[in-house]
């Protein structure tokens, strides 16, 4: 029997209403069989999200302070939730548990992984279907990725093709035998290795967006949605920026060849975004772009030097002062007596002069110079290779918005152009850009 294994957000589980909506959609093709969940998300802007109220009721036994009001909280979300649902739920006594081992001085990551085990416990409850605990398959090595024997572990435990099955997100086991987490939004993730041990034909992400958007909705008005994107494009936007999908979540389906859909669990009759391994041809042609993503707050430092090329490692020593300070770079423009390292400020961490001051001592370049409050823009496509004319159009929509660029890239594989401006002129690049590409009369998403 075909399968669909179907991972749900926290926005897809924040309430008994959504709780609903996910049977429906559960219910609407047989195929479904595999559920993942992440920990309820926020009702209202103003709510905590339960995975940051299991952080805190971490943080607060630790200091040995009461947790009554956060791990209220808690309970009484996941009680209310059940209370709606008219379920006699087996919740009350775990939640108590959970205390216990909290108050006990449990690790921050089996307290934290509690926000999915309960919410998948419950989804079980409701759905009539199985439990899987992923702390029982899935194993995490040191380096945070999945070890290969998690695919066969839960391929075993997901066997039964007529049964439904709802499996926590977010967390596995280390080699200790540890509750280990991925990183925020890893539930995703989750959904991937299940996927993949399940041999789905399609692993259906619901979200509170019907899909992937060519550009930011928040700077850009009703930017069109992407109906279809290659697994490279999306791991391209992902790194700039966009945040749809977890990048990590691409490459278990991907080595596998499992189609990804963003759905929306607000508005199911929404395509949404197809992710395929490979575009078609009609993809290929009839789409310029697949999408505009973007990072802020970049610094970029220069270094100028005669004769630079006939230095040999003179590259290897420049990059090396930014290992020796634990500083990744985003990109590295050079010229025949130039080269430069852009780094975002998080990365940087103040370390700007003390760089500076490495390069000068060690390098002793004519000239060294740092721009801060640079903006990084991808333009992103896999047809944008055999189309002639992209960046002349993307420099063509900056000049006319009067915006100066300041750093030109194209990878060697040539599905993206990345542009960096300053950081002032960051949202109108992005919204000039995006009117170069897609017509005012297009559709909107």
């Amino acid at each position: 029997m075909e399968r669909i294994v179907a991972k749900f957000g926290g926005s897809s589980v924040a309430d008994a209403a959504q709780f609903r909506k996910v049977a429906a959609i559960m219910q609407a093709d047989p195929r479904r069989r595999i559920l993942v969940v992440s920990a309820p998300g926020k009702r209202r802007p103003d709510e905590a999200k339960i995975t940051d109220l299991l952080y805190l009721c971490h943080d607060m036994a630790a200091m040995a302070t009461s947790i009554d009001e956060p791990f209220g909280l808690i309970t009484e979300r996941f009680t209310g939730i059940a209370a709606e649902l008219g379920i006699d739920s087996a919740l009350p006594g775990l939640l108590q548990t959970f205390r216990r081992e909290l108050e006990a001085g449990c690790s921050r990551e089996f307290a934290v992984s509690r926000g999915e085990f309960f919410c998948a416990r419950l989804m079980a409850e409701f759905l009539g279907a199985e439990f899987v605990d992923p702390a029982n398959h899935i194993l995490l090595r040191g380096n945070g990725l999945v070890d290969p024997v998690s695919y066969e572990r839960l391929r075993s435990r997901l066997a039964d093709e007529s049964r439904m099955y709802v499996m926590a997100g977010f967390y596995g086991r280390n080699r200790q035998g540890e509750i280990t987490t991925f990183s925020r939004g890893g539930s995703d993730i989750s959904g991937a290795i299940a996927a993949r041990a399940a041999g789905a034909i399609l692993y259906e992400n619901w979200t509170d967006t019907s899909g992937f958007l060519i550009a930011d909705p928040r700077i850009v008005d009703n930017p069109r949605a992407i109906e279809e994107i290659s697994f490279r494009e999306v791991r391209e936007m992902a790194y700039m920026g966009a945040s749809v999908f977890h990048d990590e979540a691409i490459l278990p389906v991907r080595e596998a060849g499992i189609p990804v859909a963003i759905r929306n669990t607000n508005r199911p009759e929404d395509p949404g975004t197809r992710i395929v391994p490979k575009l078609g041809a009609k993809a290929l042609t009839s789409t310029e772009i697949a999408g505009i993503s973007g990072l802020n707050n970049a610094t970029m430092i220069t270094v100028e030097k005669s004769l630079m090329n006939k230095e040999i490692g003179f590259a290897h020593r420049l990059l090396g002062i930014f290992l020796q300070h634990n500083i990744s770079f985003e990109h590295c423009p050079s010229s025949i007596d130039s080269m430069s390292v852009i780094v975002l400020d998080n990365k940087l961490r103040g370390l700007d002069q003390t760089v500076l001051d490495d390069i000068g001592r060690q390098l002793e370049p004519d000239h060294l110079s740092i721009e801060k409050n640079l903006a990084l823009i991808a333009v992103v496509g896999e047809g944008m290779v055999r189309t002639v004319g992209i960046a002349a159009k993307i420099f063509t929509a900056l000049a006319a918005a009067h915006i100066n660029v300041r750093v030109i890239n194209q990878g060697a594989s040539e599905i993206n152009i990345i542009v960096g401006v300053a950081a002032g002129d960051y949202e109108e690049a992005v919204r000039a850009i995006y009117r170069a590409f897609v017509p005012e009369e297009s559709p909107t998403a």
